[in-house]
């Protein structure tokens, strides 16, 4: 149904029991899914506007879906870091509304995203995104129910020592929150806090759910975990992180 939409031109917003996208002329100008933090979050907790400044651009440019024009138009983030957050939060939450298992879809056209648009993305870029983003999970840790069960931190000797970005992620695991509440915590994307949650996994720190009955996903029987096995964690693809970069520096 997306790639007829977008073959359609069409306005509106294709809605899944995941979340939505939000098409203009067939590009997709923003996404949201309960299981990520909205753009709203990503620029108040992830300190780049004072919830304050926010509030003052809902209340005057809500009701009138303009409120990143406002932003722009008053001076209140550059538009180099606004279009930054909008591609974070675009591309999280279509991760998920994506993703399999999202239920059926539905289009409502006409509909506009009370935030507004700014950069249109076009729909293969964001199903190629998905793809990637869910191939990086599975390379880190085989293990997709990581990303929605509850996050327990193990506790035993000899694990690896845990670097300082996921560090804030490990403090969090509390077994009541899962890895988008985390991330809606720190005010980062939910895929980042996937891939840290997996790699935390993968080396010891946290607890892997086991796979649904008949599912088969993840190490064969009697592979080991990395820290038991002696072997110590990967380093951060940097050819992944690299292209991500070229890709945000490509739409400024």
């Amino acid at each position: 149904m997306l790639l007829r939409l977008a073959e359609a031109g069409a306005t509106g917003a294709l809605l899944r029991d995941t979340g939505a996208l939000y098409l203009s002329d067939g590009a997709v100008v923003h996404a949201e899914s309960p299981a990520a933090p909205g753009i709203d979050i990503l620029l108040t907790a992830g300190g780049r506007l004072r919830p304050e400044v926010w509030q003052e651009a809902v209340d005057a440019a809500g009701a009138r879906c303009r409120i990143a024009r406002h932003l722009l138009d008053h001076r209140r983030i550059s538009a180099a870091e606004l279009e930054i957050s909008h591609l974070e939060a675009l591309y999280d939450a279509a991760y998920f509304v994506l993703g399999p298992g999202g239920g059926p879809s539905r289009f409502r056209h006409g509909a506009v995203h009370w935030f507004g648009a700014l950069r249109p993305v076009q729909v293969g870029e964001v199903e190629r995104e998905t793809h990637r983003r869910r191939g990086l999970l599975d390379a880190l840790w085989p293990y997709p129910q990581l990303d929605t069960a509850p996050v327990v931190r193990r506790r035993a000797a000899r694990l690896p020592p845990v670097p300082r970005r996921q560090r804030a992620l490990l403090e969090l695991a509390d077994g009541v929150r899962t890895p988008p509440a985390i991330a809606a915590t720190l005010g980062r994307p939910a895929f980042h806090a996937l891939v840290g949650i997996r790699r935390l996994a993968a080396a010891g720190h946290c607890e892997t759910p086991a796979p649904p009955a008949g599912r088969g996903v993840g190490p064969g029987p009697g592979l080991r975990l990395p820290y038991e096995a002696g072997i110590p964690p990967g380093p951060p693809d940097v050819g992944t992180l690299r292209r991500v970069l070229d890709g945000l520096e490509a739409r400024l």
